[in-house]
């Protein structure tokens, strides 16, 4: 009879990372040396060690969470500080068996205090040039317009965003509360990011339910979504992802934070799966939500019973789903190929 193999070591699957949020990627550690650098003054729920506990289904915690967010945002203020979150989110990466990196940044932020929109972009695609070479990770960049500005902020970003695509910028993202702000006041802004060729990944089917899913698609062209995982609700919706191959950045451990779901076996892993929707599981923030890539897979095998076989598919789904380019994509299928074989 035969043994039950030993479950595969899951940071050992070679995956695609394709939603983390630039200063949600930020150690722990990090951020608390940085605010000493810088004399800030941070929440005490950032300064515990621990997680914040989040819940962003009602206004008020999601402007909670916003709140730490923009904190831990205001301590990056050098081009050293960017330059160091990127190589620290690379080494987080790569440990956690990440071959490529799509890392996503509204460089508006930054632009204040690195001397305007395009310094500040050109100092985070060169700190993304020097973290891949120095750690072997593939790195791109999404550059993701806020939703709670105006549109034409967005097609400001959308603009600059294609100017900068022979350089690693690789795709438009749309982020923030998707309460607020219809997708459709944003097609200008996509439709300029497509025409330059990035791809559309905005955020849908989070906080709201499935028809914020269906605006992305219908309104602003998307390639893949930012979770999307209230498209279960919807059977006719999960077809249509299904048929057009539109893959969701499916972000478990950050759904069950922000309580979009209560427990984690009930983010709709199996749903998406068994409708045939590609998915590309994703950490979002891990500064706040304190798991990393391979937590996610963890996850799917804990709660959701995934087989190494499905684990391997889960990472080849999300191999596919990236902007990698061809040869990169066949060397990450080949890895999954060989850890299931082992």
């Amino acid at each position: 009879m035969e043994h039950p193999h030993p479950p595969r070591d899951l940071r050992l699957l070679p995956k695609a990372h394709l939603h983390l949020h630039f200063t949600g990627s930020m150690r722990p550690g990090t951020l608390l040396e940085l605010a000493d650098k810088y004399g800030i003054h941070l929440p005490d729920a950032l300064r515990g060690g621990e997680p914040p506990k989040l819940r962003a289904t009602d206004e008020r915690g999601w402007f909670r969470f916003q709140r730490l967010y923009d904190a831990a945002r205001s301590c990056l203020r050098e081009p050293e500080d960017i330059v160091r979150l990127v190589r620290e989110a690379a080494e987080e990466d790569v440990r956690d068996g990440s071959g490529w990196l799509e890392i996503q940044v509204d460089p508006t932020s930054y632009a204040p205090r690195l001397g305007g929109l395009i310094p500040a972009l050109e100092i985070i695609l060169d700190a993304v040039d020097s973290a891949s070479r120095e750690t072997g990770l593939g790195m791109r960049v999404i550059v993701a317009a806020n939703r709670m500005k105006h549109p034409l902020d967005a097609r400001t970003l959308a603009r600059l965003a294609v100017r900068f695509a022979d350089r690693g910028v690789i795709g438009f993202g749309l982020s923030n509360d998707e309460r607020r702000g219809m997708a459709r006041d944003f097609d200008r802004a996509f439709a300029i990011a497509r025409e330059g060729g990035l791809l559309a990944a905005p955020h849908g089917g989070e906080l709201t339910g499935p028809a914020s899913v269906r605006d992305c698609l219908d309104d602003l062209g998307a390639a893949r979504i930012g979770h999307g995982v209230r498209a279960a609700e919807d059977p006719r919706l999960l077809r249509r992802l299904a048929e057009r191959g539109v893959t969701c950045e499916v972000c478990p451990a950050s759904n069950v934070a922000l309580g979009v779901y209560e427990k984690p076996e009930q983010v709709p892993l199996r749903t998406l799966y068994e409708a045939g929707v590609p998915m590309a599981l994703g950490a979002d923030d891990p500064l706040l939500f304190g798991s990393r890539l391979a937590a996610q897979y963890e996850i799917a095998r804990a709660h959701h019973g995934f087989t190494d076989e499905e684990l391997a598919e889960l990472a080849r789904q999300s191999v596919r789903g990236s902007a990698a380019p061809e040869e990169v994509k066949a060397k990450l299928l080949a890895g999954v190929d060989d850890w299931l074989g082992s």
